[in-house]
């Protein structure tokens, strides 16, 4: 008698595990900022009609409104959109004449007829402001002897002179200083109204953080001024007087 065959272990076969193979990442088109702060980080903004790069603190920031008004923002903290200009007559010209503020904000903007107007009076006023609290912070010293004094000893950081000064007597009084900056942005009425005087012509300002404000602002109202209006103009710069000892 035939034994029976033995039942053979039916036999599953497993799915070949399919290979995935990992897709190439797809890249991302590139964003620009709708704000130009956004890109510009650190102490150096780009100007928009030269592409040169500056010292925000020298330059011109404006800001666009609601209402699509550039409107200054000389101390740079207005919100909104930015824009900056080398502190420069030509170059606030040219922004005007060739549309490049339109073109920086992709769009139709309205600007101040007298903008450069504008922008002198502002700038005037910063100093102005400045002036006034370092002299309620004892920072300031007006008079042709008691602001020479500060000057000889080697504690002066800038010296503000006024524009319609004499130009003799400005330079005795700076005859013997070292290195040290001096700039004629206002008149002497003007200076004198700091100090509660008819005028006043010789200002010595000490080392601190309204001296380099002052520093900075009568330098871009310099460059936004006629040629001799409070400084001399070098390389489409405002340039500061420097003086050693004569």
């Amino acid at each position: 008698m035939a034994m029976p065959r033995p039942m053979r272990a039916a036999t599953r076969r497993l799915p070949t595990p399919e290979l995935i193979l990992p897709q190439p990442e797809r890249e991302r088109p590139c964003e620009t900022p709708a704000d130009p702060d956004a890109e510009e980080a650190g102490p150096q903004r780009r100007c928009i009609v030269t592409r040169e790069r500056g010292d925000k603190a020298l330059m011109l920031r404006f800001a666009l409104s609601p209402q699509r008004m550039v409107v200054p923002d000389l101390a740079a903290k207005l919100p909104g959109r930015g824009f900056w200009l080398s502190a420069r007559a030509d170059v606030v010209l040219a922004a005007q004449s060739r549309g490049a503020f339109a073109r920086a904000a992709r769009g139709p903007v309205t600007l101040p007829p007298d903008l450069l107007s504008v922008l002198r009076s502002g700038l005037a006023r910063r100093v102005i402001d400045h002036l006034g609290l370092a002299r309620r912070a004892g920072q300031a010293v007006s008079g042709f002897a008691k602001a020479r004094e500060v000057v000889i000893a080697g504690r002066a950081r800038l010296v503000i002179q006024a524009a319609d000064g004499s130009d003799e007597e400005c330079h005795r009084f700076l005859s013997g200083a070292r290195d040290i900056t001096a700039v004629r942005p206002l008149t002497a009425a003007q200076l004198g109204a700091v100090f509660g005087r008819d005028h006043a012509v010789h200002v010595a300002i000490t080392p601190g953080r309204l001296a380099e404000a002052l520093i900075a602002d009568t330098a871009r109202l310099a460059g936004v001024s006629a040629p001799g209006a409070g400084a001399d103009r070098k390389d489409g710069q405002a340039r500061l007087s420097r003086r050693g000892h004569d």
